[in-house]
């Protein structure tokens, strides 16, 4: 790809790209913009990944470099930690389904927006070479049908894969509803696909969104995790895909989507597009064809097919919505773990409700967010996926919501205190993991060092432990962390939010010659006239 600036101006950058056998001048233009403006907005609330919103510039600064844009760039993070921007944003919000909690339900007075492939897949080019962002998180409403909507998403990213030459990072959703072609067709193309489960149970399904179906959401998961299990069994050269397969078409759609669909327009793109001098344009997608789907990648092709790919090989996701409906966080637990054993999921995310439609079928206007209950949820989560944990274990019918005062794991500690304390030189990895204040690394680095010899409490602070709550759980070698009282009224009562800053000591106090003068000790805590609090 060559590039050459010839003209600068307040409103517009006009950049001649030379791309396969065409010529094409780009030219940003307001219409872009303002579907971004829109769509970006309708986007931030798929909590796959968080929006940075920072509008930030270096250039009137000599001594600054580089910029940030809030045209919703939101972060994701890799395997191994690092932390990539993408450019996160809808399809369209001009949706067909009428989901009561939803932002862009089909009776909401909101203004619609619809981008074309193109636009998609040259704003992201754009932002890329600009150092935006890394890669494309693409969602979208439902447009017409489920077929319809994957087809423009698919020929989105087909676009920036083959068109563009674009090998960065690709999250898409799938559809629920659309046809396994469709979803074959995307798989093969992105990183990562992921299906909205949207709510715990289809009663609050049926309630709150009528128009989808559990049938729909969970055979669309089904199929994906069917894949990636059969690339994994099947993974070999011969059997990866390469490019140059052409969009599978859906006969029952054909007839509106070629009254509705049409290739990319100069109107619509905000770009004039003129073949390059000497150019072959036998094979090469035009506006002017105007064609339903195209019946081959082009030039483009022969360089995919020179990269070797694997059916979503990040894996898929969901996300659910928390608050919106009576469900418990016992329903939504259970569930992930289904999701996690049976679908083979990466990763279920939660979404704290937010107010945004009244309706009596929702809560009350006023409601506030439950963020304190999701950060709950997603530390059940944890334990699930890296602890060994199981969901019957942290929740049952007795205790169907997780304690918002203590973390899940220091809930489930301090209802299984005959377990405890326990020796750190003598105890196995799994029952490490589940003291509280000791993390995955944390028992892998014991589990190391105890090769070389006993460790001591001194050993365990240089580990990275939070001895702060382990130290009620823990034996270095039959000594405890000073003096041990496993009371669970007196171990809460330090555990608690609202005794962090403070220090809860034991009724067993050391006598000393003092005794008469005890100024700095005050009763009660927590209406327990055994225990003291230092006030000093």
């Amino acid at each position: 790809m060559r590039k050459e600036l010839t003209k600068t101006n307040e409103r517009a950058i006009i950049l001649h790209i030379r791309l396969n056998d065409w010529m094409v001048i780009f030219m940003p233009n307001v219409n872009v913009l303002h579907k971004l403006e829109i769509l970006g907005e309708a986007a931030k609330f798929d909590v796959s990944c968080s929006s940075s919103g920072v509008q930030r510039s270096g250039s009137g600064n000599s001594r600054m470099i580089g910029s940030s844009s809030s045209c919703r760039i939101c972060h994701s993070f890799t395997e191994d930690g690092r932390c990539i921007s993408l450019l996160k944003v809808l399809m369209s919000n001009d949706c067909v389904c009428d989901c009561k909690y939803c932002i862009n339900r089909k009776n909401a007075e909101r203004e619609r927006a619809t981008f074309t492939p193109y636009e998609i897949a040259n704003l992201t080019i754009e932002f890329y070479k600009r150092n935006y962002i890394e890669g494309l998180f693409l969602s979208s409403a439902v447009v017409n049908n489920a077929d319809y909507t994957m087809e423009q998403m698919c020929e989105a990213v087909r676009m920036l894969r083959e068109d563009f030459g674009f090998f960065g990072y690709i999250h898409m959703k799938a559809i629920p509803g659309a046809s396994p072609e469709l979803v074959e067709y995307g798989g093969n193309l992105v990183d990562r696909m992921s299906v909205n489960i949207e709510l715990p149970t289809e009663q609050s399904l049926v309630k709150l969104a009528p128009q989808k179906s559990k049938k729909n959401i969970f055979g669309a998961m089904k199929y994906i995790g069917g894949r990636i299990e059969e690339d994994k069994r099947s993974f070999n050269k011969s059997s990866r895909y390469i490019g140059g397969a052409s969009m599978p078409k859906c006969t029952a759609m054909i007839e509106n989507q070629q009254k509705n669909y049409s290739m990319v327009s100069e109107k619509d793109a905000g770009c004039v597009i003129t073949p390059a001098v000497g150019s072959a344009t036998k094979n090469v997608i035009t506006p002017n064809k105007r064609r339903f789907m195209p019946a081959s990648y082009g030039a483009g092709a022969q360089k995919m097919s020179m990269v070797e790919r694997s059916f979503v090989p990040g894996g898929q996701s969901t996300q659910m919505i928390i608050g919106a409906t009576d469900d418990s966080d016992n329903t939504i637990i259970k569930l992930s773990e289904a999701l996690y054993n049976q679908m083979k999921l990466k990763r279920v995310y939660y979404s704290a409700y937010i107010p945004v439609n009244k309706d009596s079928s929702l809560p009350n206007f006023e409601t506030p967010v439950p963020l304190l209950r999701e950060h709950r949820l997603y530390q059940a989560d944890w334990l699930l996926r890296f602890y060994g944990y199981k969901a019957n274990e942290l929740l049952d019918d007795k205790s169907p919501n997780l304690d918002l005062e203590y973390d899940p794991k220091c809930d489930w500690a301090l209802r299984h205190l005959d377990l405890f304390p326990i020796d750190v030189n003598k105890a196995d990895y799994y029952t490490l993991l589940r003291v509280p204040g000791m993390g995955v690394k944390s028992a892998q680095r014991i589990i190391a060092a105890r090769k070389l010899g006993n460790l001591s409490f001194d050993n365990l602070k240089k580990i990275g432990l939070v001895m702060k709550r382990a130290r009620y759980f823990l034996t270095c070698n039959g000594k405890t962390f000073g003096p041990l009282d496993m009371d669970p009224v007196f171990i809460k009562a330090n555990m608690s939010i609202d005794a962090r800053s403070t220090s809860v000591v034991s009724k067993y106090v050391q006598t000393s010659i003092f005794d008469g003068e005890m100024g700095n000790v005050s009763f009660p805590v927590n209406g327990n006239q055994n225990k003291l609090l230092l006030t000093n």
